[in-house]
């Protein structure tokens, strides 16, 4: 004889994995914007800061005597840097005038730096 007890269900755990229940993310759910949204302003915020060293690197291979071509380089470079965070700030949505923008002037300080 075999007597055949009903099985207690246990209650899911939201935050574990249910192989016999999989949830599949949609274009628009939350977690995926999310993360599109941090992939997004991390590819355009490196970008124009790669692009920022690029200007650094041309002012290095100038000629010495070209003091103001450099130093206008390194403007040019900061104004980058400047560029580079409010882009990234605006994909996120947030305010684009803040002290943030300050960090941007990194490269024009590296390059005051390297050639005053």
């Amino acid at each position: 004889m075999s007597s055949t007890a009903p099985a207690t269900q246990q209650p899911r755990r939201k935050h574990l994995m249910d192989p016999n229940a999989p949830q599949r993310d949609t274009i628009n759910s939350p977690g995926i914007s999310k993360v599109q949204t941090w992939v997004m302003s991390t590819l355009v915020v490196s970008s124009i800061l790669h692009m920022a060293a690029g200007v650094l690197v041309a002012a290095w291979f100038m000629d010495d005597s070209q003091v103001v071509a450099r130093v206008g380089l390194s403007v040019i470079a900061g104004a980058f840097g400047v560029l580079a965070v409010m882009g990234g700030l605006a994909i996120h949505k947030r305010p684009v005038l803040t002290w943030w923008n300050l960090l941007g002037l990194i490269p024009m300080a590296v390059g005051f730096a390297l050639f005053l």
